[in-house]
């Protein structure tokens, strides 16, 4: 499906070999925004899914998008165009090592789902797994920016493989970045948890739960926690 059509806006992915996923969708909807954030960062933001969603859900003035495939990245500006909130959306051209490189401003808000790539997750599709290879990021240089491009009060939210979960609240941990919000995400009640969702911010609380999001309760049966969380995104929600 070349355009995905969702409830406020319209992504087309016809130029890039990363298409639309249900990460970048539990990220936008899920990531928290109780500080309010009036700036937003979207690092690696493919179609431009990520920030589009969270120019629906905030107020924030300014949310900028960062992608270092041109593809993607004439993609992301097309998409923000032609959605409602194009005057409060930009996507920069470049790699992250670029950007940091000459940091203008702080954000309230950062998000990633950064590409990943592991042998045990090669797919059947070459295009997309070159894409996922090419664009990995390494988890190091994401938090580092992080740390740099934070504001006092803002909060990094990624979504990332469950496997990968404990090493990298280590690595924000070595940063003095701490866990707020921690979803760990099933596909169906009885399969393995596959992803994590994180939220971090600068100052550590004294009690942190974890919670558990299943997406399906069977086949095409979408679990209420689900539909809650994606509800004002999906048509069939």
């Amino acid at each position: 499906m070349s355009v995905f059509k969702f409830k406020q806006f319209s992504v087309n992915q016809y130029k890039t070999a990363m298409k639309i996923g249900t990460d970048g969708v539990l990220l936008g909807a899920w990531t928290p925004i109780e500080n309010n954030p009036k700036s937003v960062l979207d690092i690696g933001t493919g179609t431009g899914i990520i920030a589009l969603m969270l120019a629906q859900r905030s107020d924030a003035e300014q949310i900028d998008a960062l992608e270092i495939d041109e593809s993607a990245y004439e993609q992301a500006v097309e998409n923000f165009e032609n959605s409602p909130w194009g005057d409060r959306l930009f996507c920069y051209h470049a790699g992250l090592d670029e950007f940091v490189d000459d940091p203008e401003e702080q954000y309230d808000l950062i998000v990633s789902n950064p590409p990943f790539f592991s042998e045990e997750y090669r797919s059947e599709n070459e295009q997309r797994d070159l894409a996922r290879f090419q664009g990995a990021m390494p988890f190091e240089e994401l938090v580092e920016a992080a740390v740099l491009l934070l504001s006092e009060n803002g909060i990094f939210s990624v979504i990332i493989p469950f496997n990968e979960e404990d090493r990298f609240i280590e690595l924000c941990a070595e940063a003095e970045l701490f866990p707020i919000k921690v979803t760990r995400v099933k596909g169906t009640p009885n399969s393995k948890i596959i992803r994590s969702l994180l939220a971090f911010k600068r100052y550590e609380l004294s009690v942190l739960t974890a919670d558990e999001l299943v997406i399906e309760i069977s086949r095409h049966e979408y679990n209420p926690e689900y539909i809650s969380l994606t509800k004002d995104f999906y048509f069939k929600m």
